[in-house]
């Protein structure tokens, strides 16, 4: 697996996301979790994505539990911000909480530092300069070693990169929402900072294993509740993934490979954490690594799913007026 830079920090060229063996995408298997975290390190796969509010604490747990005896083998960024509270979510930015977040994911992850800790959504409550404040004052104390935001503005980047560097900004990015290309992208080429692109094969639409609404998991499964799954939007949707699977089948990889391929082709500044929890699927996404996309491939993949093209948001409207947008 090639290596990277997110800022100051060295990377694997891609991640993994761990989200899935916990929550969102359907049971998982723990065995197979296990074995598909061992695979990753094994295979160069080294950096490990994760955050305080996958099941609750459960993800953190389980990558401690498993790679508390290969701490050293692998770099791991994990989240705080986000609250679920009687089922009721939330978001909690303010300075006087963050070195207990801290300290609870620290516990969780059988670890002393933290490679890269992110502040999962902005407060609109807190000013992001008293977050980034509080978040620096652990880089401080040895806890954490570089600092990070998802799903910001390139506005809030800015004013939070000018209280303490900035080293990965961690978004939604995929051929189906294109979203960060418009300010976050350049600010972050423009200040040094990475770019973590999750969900980078569009929560596995983008691979062509979704056929239907029927193709989604049990009741665990959030994508039931997104507006591009539903319906029509889904019907048209499952249009442009035919067409990506032709491309592929031209180029002799798969649709989900090819996606990340477009991805890394965007700049060697973006690490994609494609997320799985069975080991099949992280060989076959790590393979993408390999792939290199002409020009001409580009700009067809650039139309093809052009943000004009795709039907439905990315969330129902209270999510989307969750995030901090330019």
């Amino acid at each position: 697996m090639n290596r990277t830079r997110l800022g100051e920090l060295e990377v694997s060229a891609m991640g993994l996301g761990c989200m899935g063996m916990s929550q969102a995408y359907g049971e998982a298997d723990p065995e197979e979790s296990k074995k598909t975290l061992y695979r990753a390190i094994d295979i160069g796969v080294t950096f490990l994505d994760t955050a305080n509010v996958y099941g609750m604490g459960h993800n953190e747990t389980l990558l401690g539990n498993v790679l508390k005896d290969r701490r050293r083998e692998f770099q791991l960024a994990t989240k705080f911000g986000i609250t679920l509270k009687d089922g009721v979510r939330g978001i909690d930015g303010h300075p006087d909480q963050v070195a207990d977040r801290c300290d609870e994911s620290l516990a969780r992850l059988q670890t002393d530092v933290i490679d890269l800790y992110y502040l999962h959504r902005l407060d609109p409550n807190v000013p992001i300069e008293e977050t980034v404040g509080a978040m620096s004052r652990l880089v401080e104390a040895g806890k954490v070693r570089y600092l990070g935001l998802s799903e910001v503005s390139a506005r809030t980047l800015r004013k939070a990169h000018s209280i303490h560097p900035i080293t990965a900004v961690q978004s939604e990015y995929s051929l189906w929402t294109r979203d960060p290309e418009d300010h976050v992208l350049p600010a972050c080429q423009e200040l040094g900072v990475g770019f973590v692109p999750f969900s980078p094969m569009g929560r596995a639409i983008l691979t062509g294993v979704i056929k239907d609404s029927g193709s989604l998991g049990d009741k665990g499964d959030m994508r039931s509740a997104m507006p591009r799954f539903q319906g029509d939007n889904l019907e048209k949707n499952l249009q442009l993934v035919e067409q990506l699977g032709e491309l592929a089948n031209s180029k002799g990889c798969s649709s989900g490979q090819l996606g990340l391929a477009w991805l890394m082709a965007k700049g060697d500044f973006i690490v994609p954490i494609p997320g799985t929890k069975r080991t099949q699927y992280l060989e076959e996404n790590a393979a993408a690594v390999e792939l290199e996309l002409a020009e001409s491939e580009i700009n067809t993949l650039d139309e093809l799913f052009d943000p004009g093209n795709i039907s439905g948001e990315r969330y129902v409207p209270a999510g989307m007026a969750s995030l901090d947008r330019d």
